[in-house]
Parts: structure tokens; C-alpha cells; sequence
């Protein structure tokens, strides 16, 4: 029987420790299709849900929602990984050519096509009960994020932006979370969307700089292949407008100096990227795609704290 060391061998970006080691082996295939045992990709889809929350009852002058929060919790958690086993389904040839994916659950052969449909299905049902708890304008607007992220796996075949697409669809939750609190939407959720959208342009094209030369011998496409040697500039160009949108953002909920701290914590941290991305190594560039998930919740920290006012004042 195969070891969790033996299974976390097979994939370079992939590290099951703590809790995953006493988990029965023939769990652990299902655990990385899922990435929990990475979590950067569910913080990343949650962060902007939260954020967008807090920004919503900033606007609304009224306290933090903790159901809320904590619905989009479990719901980021469950659709990241739907969303990562979708992928995975739709790339497991690309990833057999591919040193880095190459020992994933389904090009390694750990798990079948069959079972991996299985678990993506009750992943998105989970998603889906989280869905279905929102209002009806929610409700729509969730059903409509499933035209990026089914789009999202086949655009490296046509483009070099599936960077974009990627931020379209992980950057949703910036409407949602505004939506299920005030049941619509307005200027400031589509500032702090754009934000979230440049923002994962400029994260993922430091993750994609990991696979740059496997893409261009397999011939697909991506924002680290398309800018090359300009690739810090650009990252840092995408990074600067996310903290401007952000900006947008808080102005337009009239947010005051708790939150625009966040926002200063969030900006410092984009900033640290840039000067340790020049010149970095795989290791490197995987430590800072990884280190977005935290600065995610930097801002969250600011807006989430702004919104706690509302405690002592009512």
C-alpha cells in the first residue's frame, strides 16, 4: 500500500501533511483532485466573497453577516474543488505532457474518469445547497458563473489569456457576496470584481510561470508564455490596478481608515511579489502564487474590522 509521502511524490506542488497523513491512502487521490490539501485555491475563491460581503454591509451600514461569511466558506471550499476535478477531467492528457501535473489522480491513472465525475457531482451539489440558501437574485447570478468555469479548462488551447477567463470565474464571488446581502448590484461590487480579476491575472501568471517551458512544448497558451521576459513588468502592472479598482471600491461605500489599512496591508504585500519575482526559481514563484491566498485576508481583515463598528455603534 502506498504511503501519503508516496502520493504527495507525485506531485511537485503538493504537500499532504498535519491531518492528511492519517487519512486511509485511497482517500488521497480524491483529496488532490479536490486541492484541499492545498489551500491557497479555496482561500482565493473566498476571499473575494468575503470581502465583498463586508464591503456590502459597510455600504449598508450594518453589522457583519457571520452567516453569510461562513456560508461561503463551505461553498468556495466545495466549488474549488468541483471546479478543480472539472478541470482536471478536461486537461488529464495535457497534464500526462506536463512535469508538474503529470502525477495528478487522473493522468497517473490513481483514479478513473468515472469516479472522478462521482466526486465532482457531489462537490457541486454541496455548492449548490449553498446556492440555493441565497436569494433569488443570488441564485441567478451564481447559475451564471458556471459560463467562465466551464470555459475557463479549454481556453489554453485558443489564447494566451486563460488567465483572464481564470479571473472572470474565480473573481465571482466579488458580485456574490454584495448580491446575497443587498439583493442587487452596484458600482462599488463591480470596482472590487475588476479588482479581483486583475488580481488573479497577475497571481496565476506567476503559477503559470512554473509550467512555461512544458506549455510551450505541448503548444498551449498563457500569460507567462505571452509576455516572456516582460512577465515581472506585467505582473506588476495587473497588481497595481487591483489595489486602484480596490480603491473604487472603498470610496464608493465611503469605507473609512480601518478598511483602507486592509487595503494598504494588501497593496505592501503585491508589492513584496514583484521584487521577489524577478529572477525567481520554481520554488520561488510557487511560494509566491501561494502567499495571494493570505494576502486575500489582509484586506478582509481591514474591511471585516470597518464592519465590526457597526457593533459599537447600534
Amino acid at each position: 500500500m502506498s504511503t501519503p509521502a508516496q502520493h504527495a511524490a507525485h506531485l511537485p506542488d503538493a504537500a499532504l501533511s498535519g491531518l492528511w497523513r492519517l487519512l486511509p491512502s485511497n482517500w488521497l487521490p480524491f483529496v488532490q483532485l479536490a486541492r484541499v490539501d492545498r489551500p491557497a485555491g479555496w482561500q482565493l475563491l473566498l476571499t473575494p466573497c468575503l470581502n465583498s460581503v463586508c464591503l456590502a454591509g459597510i455600504y449598508r451600514l450594518q453589522k457583519p453577516d457571520l452567516l453569510l461569511l461562513l456560508l461561503f466558506t463551505l461553498g468556495a471550499i466545495a466549488m474549488r474543488g468541483a471546479g478543480s476535478t472539472f478541470n482536471d477531467l478536461i486537461d488529464r492528457k495535457i497534464d500526462a505532457q506536463v512535469e508538474r501535473t503529470r502525477g495528478r489522480p487522473l493522468p497517473s491513472g490513481r483514479v478513473s474518469m468515472l469516479a472522478a465525475a462521482f466526486f465532482m457531482a457531489a462537490q457541486a451539489l454541496v455548492g449548490l445547497g449553498v446556492l440555493l440558501s441565497l436569494n433569488s437574485f443570488s441564485i441567478g447570478l451564481g447559475l451564471a458563473s458556471m459560463l467562465p468555469v466551464a470555459a475557463y479548462p479549454f481556453m489554453k488551447r485558443f489564447t494566451h489569456w486563460p488567465q483572464a477567463v481564470l479571473g472572470l470565474a474565480f473573481s465571482w464571488g466579488a458580485l456574490m457576496g454584495w448580491a446575497a446581502l443587498t439583493g442587487g448590484l452596484a458600482a462599488p461590487a463591480l470596482w472590487l470584481y475588476a479588482s479581483c480579476v486583475v488580481w488573479t491575472i497577475g497571481y496565476d501568471t506567476i503559477y503559470a510561470l512554473m509550467d512555461r517551458p512544458d506549455d510551450l512544448k505541448a503548444g498551449v497558451g498563457s500569460t507567462a508564455v505571452l509576455f516572456g521576459d516582460h512577465v515581472v513588468l506585467a505582473v506588476g502592472l495587473f497588481y497595481l490596478a487591483a489595489v486602484v479598482f480596490a480603491e473604487f471600491a472603498l470610496i464608493g461605500v465611503g469605507a473609512g481608515l480601518l478598511a483602507h489599512l486592509g487595503l494598504a496591508a494588501f497593496a505592501f504585500h503585491l508589492a513584496w511579489q514583484i521584487r521577489r519575482l524577478d529572477g525567481a526559481d520554481d520554488a520561488t514563484a510557487l511560494k509566491l502564487f501561494r502567499s495571494n491566498g493570505r494576502a486575500g485576508f489582509l484586506l478582509f481583515a481591514g474591511l471585516f474590522a470597518e464592519n465590526m463598528l457597526f457593533y459599537l455603534v447600534r
